[in-house]
């Protein structure tokens, strides 16, 4: 078995991931050849510009593995959905149309907002969790609140959330501010899985092999191995379990 890849954006025609299904099995072999053999699919949910109900998905998904399968890409999907923090998910959760990472209904991908973690932020994780689900906050280190703050990721960890890192941000393709944010949660523990959020555009290509390289090599294979099992865990909706330590604060020099 290869790379379980949580979080990427292969369907076509649904979000800003991939444009058709020329592109989306291009990407898919550009998986395979990265070393992932299993992905979940999730494309944008309730965010401003998109909303892909549960049905769609689940068709796609479907339709697409076909696609793959005729075009002999060795690689198994599942539907999800990368849900975006808004005040609509509790009312699209009493309509049953989300997607969780796994079929039971335990984890949630969760985007937050791309420049704050908003103050309604740990009611809804609270509400979440009255449900029994456990958010899993995707890509935390490219929120600019959290890349000028680290550490506060923490508050939401203390919740009983996970996270979810973007491989590309791992190894700075999205810039060293980015990087730096990145490596102080992975190095704190504060990563659960390392993902693609692979896209058909530019600084979105397939790095997740390379970045679990440069994890086994920075922090050694132990770590890289459980992040991979971690993948697996949520994806078949088992337990996670993560230890991780805080970040210290950045010490601010005054002059006066």
């Amino acid at each position: 078995m290869g790379y379980v890849d949580l979080h990427c954006h292969l369907l076509p025609n649904l979000d800003d991931g991939s444009p058709s299904m020329a592109a989306s099995l291009e990407l898919a072999r550009d998986a395979v050849a990265d070393g992932v053999s299993h992905a979940l699919v999730t494309p944008h949910h309730l965010n401003r510009r998109y909303v892909n109900h549960k049905e769609t998905v689940m068709q796609a998904t479907s339709y697409f593995q076909a696609a793959l399968n005729e075009a002999g890409i060795d690689l198994t999907v599942f539907p999800g959905q990368e849900v975006h923090l808004s005040n609509k998910i509790l009312a699209a959760l009493d309509q049953d149309d989300i997607l969780f990472a796994d079929e039971g209904g335990r984890y949630m991908l969760l985007e937050l907002p791309s420049n704050e973690v908003p103050h309604y932020t740990k009611s809804m994780i609270y509400q979440l969790q009255s449900r029994g689900i456990t958010p899993v906050i995707v890509h935390p280190e490219r929120n600019n609140e959290l890349v000028a703050h680290p550490e506060r990721l923490a508050d939401l960890l203390e919740l009983g959330c996970l996270s979810q890192i973007t491989a590309s941000s791992y190894l700075g393709t999205f810039g060293k501010d980015v990087e730096r944010a990145a490596r102080l949660m992975v190095n704190a523990g504060q990563g659960t899985v390392m993902a693609s959020d692979a896209h058909v555009m530019e600084k979105r290509d397939y790095e997740l092999g390379a970045a679990m390289r440069r994890l086994a090599k920075d922090l050694g294979r132990k770590v890289a191995g459980d992040y991979q099992q971690n993948a697996k865990y949520i994806l078949n909706g088992d337990p996670v379990r993560m230890t991780w330590e805080p970040i210290k604060q950045k010490k601010r020099f005054w002059l006066f």
